[in-house]
Formats: structure tokens, C-alpha cells, sequence
């Protein structure tokens, strides 16, 4: 079974959001997609400054079963993209919610309707088991 964080939301696209500091939350892809793509070979990251709406695609994954789209779970601007995964892509499935991490967000409006338009992990749970 997937581990699936309290302290996180999800979108239906399996993308995490967390709260780090002011209206900036950090972006990935849960446990559950991780492991529903298989090993992680590389991850195309979005630019730094690039302006997104909730939903619009912000790369690729590739895994040695596919390539998926990653989106955005949020609206915003993003300030910041994990360069680590450039040369260690396989963090995705090591660690989904740490280092595996795929962008940061700068939320633009209000942070907690963002986020309040997201799965709880209550909900991501009934969604994917």
C-alpha cells in the first residue's frame, strides 16, 4: 500500500502540495504515482519564473514503462525547480515526499483556497485504494 501524508494535499493528477514558507508550497508526485510508473529514468522541470494555473502541464516524467505529464497543482509562479532530479531522477521513487520533490510554487491569491480546492489525504486515500 501507497504511504499517504496527512500533512499533504493532493490533486487528482497524484501531485502533492505542501505549505513551506509565506505562500510558497513544494510540488510532487505522491507515493501511489511513483509506484504506478515503475523506475523513474528522467523528469523534464519547468523554468524558474514560468507562470502556471492550477492544472497546466509543468513537464514530463519518464519511467522505463512510460512517459506521464506533470501538472501544476496550484496557480502561481514558479521559483523554484529540483535540479537534483537533472542527475537523480530515480529520488522520485526513493523518496516522493523529500528529496524527490518537483518544484516550488509561489501561490498567486489566497494560499489556503489554493490549497483548499485539493484532495486531503482522507480523500486522495478513498480515491486510490
Amino acid at each position: 500500500m501507497s504511504e499517504i501524508r496527512e500533512n499533504l494535499v493532493y490533486s487528482d493528477d497524484h501531485e502533492w502540495a505542501l505549505k513551506v514558507d509565506g505562500n510558497v508550497v513544494r510540488v510532487g508526485i505522491s507515493d501511489h504515482a511513483q509506484c504506478q510508473l515503475g523506475d523513474i529514468v528522467f523528469v523534464e522541470l519547468p523554468e524558474t519564473g514560468a507562470v502556471v494555473l492550477a492544472g497546466d502541464s509543468i513537464g514530463t516524467i519518464e519511467s522505463v514503462k512510460t512517459v506521464s505529464e506533470l501538472y501544476s497543482p496550484v496557480a502561481g509562479t514558479i521559483t523554484k525547480v529540483n535540479a537534483s532530479l537533472e542527475d537523480q531522477p530515480e529520488l522520485v521513487n526513493g523518496e516522493p515526499y523529500e528529496g524527490g520533490w518537483i518544484i516550488e510554487v509561489e501561490v498567486e491569491g489566497d494560499l489556503e483556497e489554493a490549497l483548499g480546492q485539493l484532495l486531503t489525504a482522507e480523500a486522495y486515500r478513498a480515491k486510490v485504494d
